[in-house]
């Protein structure tokens, strides 16, 4: 009869194993967080928008306040359409609002980052967010600098 007791212990442990697995492959996905379906939706154009990907976070002053609904490109301008849903009680940014891509964690997740102008006229829903940094690509910032250093001589 203990026999009987220890595997359904064992059991209980792995199927406990095995949920807290699940949760956690789900937050590091972006999936235990339901979609913002009461927001509005805002367009954004970058030349480069690194490893951003759909599901990920937009923040204002650290705070989540939205989400990337779908990345498109625009044959005509050679650039990234990202499409941005914002949860509805942040229905007052203004319309000189700026939007970047960054990079966050040891995991290098992109997300992009709003940041509020002084305008009193507010984006609505459809609206396009005009200033925009592109993301910082690595790759790029270490070829100029050996650019940079085999224009200087390049020698120590």
């Amino acid at each position: 009869m203990t026999s009987k007791g220890v595997e359904i212990g064992v059991g209980l442990f792995v199927a406990l194993g095995l949920a807290a697995l699940l949760m956690l492959a789900m937050k590091v996905s972006n999936l235990s967080e339901s979609s913002v379906n009461d927001g509005y939706e805002l367009t954004a154009r970058f030349d480069n928008i690194g490893g951003l990907k759909v599901r990920s976070p937009v923040t204002m002053a650290g705070v989540r306040i939205g989400r990337v609904s779908e990345i498109g490109f625009d044959s005509q301008t050679y650039e990234a359409v990202v499409n941005l849903t914002i949860d509805s009680k942040y229905d007052q940014l203004p319309d000189d609002t700026s939007a970047s891509i960054f990079t966050a964690g040891l995991l290098g997740e992109q997300y992009v980052g709003l940041e509020a102008g002084g305008s009193l006229q507010f984006l609505g829903d459809k609206d396009e967010i005009k200033l925009t940094q592109s993301a910082v690509v690595l790759e790029q910032i270490i070829g100029q600098f050996l650019y940079n250093r085999a224009a200087q001589g390049g020698g120590s």
